[in-house]
């Protein structure tokens, strides 16, 4: 599974940051994005661009790359 074939709107649970950079990992979870959150994918980009995620209300683009190591296993 990749990240194209994730339904749009539908909520998938955060189980692991640990493969984020220290950055990264901050940033989400000054947003309110931490492991056991949920989130869903509002919407993807072309070309490997950025998507949008919302959690508890807030859209917040990431990176694809990042997306892929939040979603981990379930991808």
């Amino acid at each position: 599974m990749n990240v194209h074939s994730i339904q749009l709107n539908h909520p998938i649970s955060i189980n692991d940051l640990s493969k984020l950079d220290v950055l990264t990992k901050r940033r989400l979870k000054e947003v309110g994005i931490c492991e056991g959150s949920v989130i869903s994918v509002k919407r993807r980009y072309p070309f490997h661009g950025p998507c949008t995620i919302e959690s508890d209300g807030q859209q917040v683009g990431i990176r694809r790359r990042t997306l892929e190591l939040l979603l981990g296993d379930e991808m």
